[in-house]
């Protein structure tokens, strides 16, 4: 009896240690005192978001992903891209860019449905290897293709485009070595190093719950 009593307290103990790691990453963010500007940026199914309660939270901006490869619109996007000034949130339109289409197929799709706007942040593309695509290009023409990409976007917005690169892809392409453009890197809690160049944006956390958002939220930091 007395063994069966410390395995079931071992196993309370161990329960609670990790409904305590878990409450402490869920609720993590980088210290504001360090990176004074902070926000969300939203993938393709965001779900209800209340704009004002996210700017309570201490978001500054938020990032919305608006277009997939060169035929998909997040059906989201206008409705929330037009109520974040009237919460105080700045905005910036994301592209997901797929390895099985021409690049400046893609960035017409995402002109088409991004408007050009004096308040816009610089839009971004973000380049992951996707469940949807196996392709595999090599390194020259991918680095072609998403050059066009972004000189086709840049002509549309007027803004430089940012490389938001999954560490996997730069381990295998080095894009941001050969893309001369500021990066968006990603890495839970521990600030990223795999770009070729600093970080303009870092994505700190993806486990981060705040309200106003259902389900784990994408919590990004402005380099100081």
């Amino acid at each position: 009896m007395k063994l069966l009593h410390k395995a079931a307290l071992a196993l309370a103990l161990l329960g609670g240690t990790g409904i305590a790691v878990r409450h402490a990453a869920t609720g993590w963010a980088p210290s504001p005192a360090d990176f004074p500007l902070q926000g969300v940026d939203l993938g393709e199914e965001p779900g209800a978001v209340e704009w004002g309660t996210v700017r309570a939270q201490g978001a500054d901006f938020a990032y919305l992903a608006a277009t997939a490869g060169a035929d998909r619109r997040v059906p989201s996007f206008e409705a929330n891209w037009n109520a974040l000034p009237a919460a105080g949130l700045r905005r910036g339109a994301v592209h997901l860019y797929s390895f099985c289409q021409d690049g400046r197929d893609q960035a017409n799709a995402f002109n088409t449905v991004v408007p050009r706007v004096a308040d816009a942040l610089p839009a971004a593309v973000d380049v992951q290897f996707r469940d949807d695509c196996t392709a595999r290009p090599d390194r020259a023409a991918l680095v072609a293709d998403l050059a066009r990409f972004v000189e086709t976007v840049e002509a549309h917005t007027g803004k430089p485009v940012l490389l938001r690169i999954a560490e996997p892809v730069e381990d295998d392409y080095r894009l941001t070595e050969a893309i001369d453009r500021p990066v968006w890197s990603l890495a839970n809690f521990l600030r990223p190093d795999y770009a070729a160049r600093p970080w303009r944006l870092w994505r700190a956390s993806d486990l981060r719950r705040i309200e106003g958002i259902e389900g784990p939220v994408n919590w990004d930091v402005v380099a100081p």
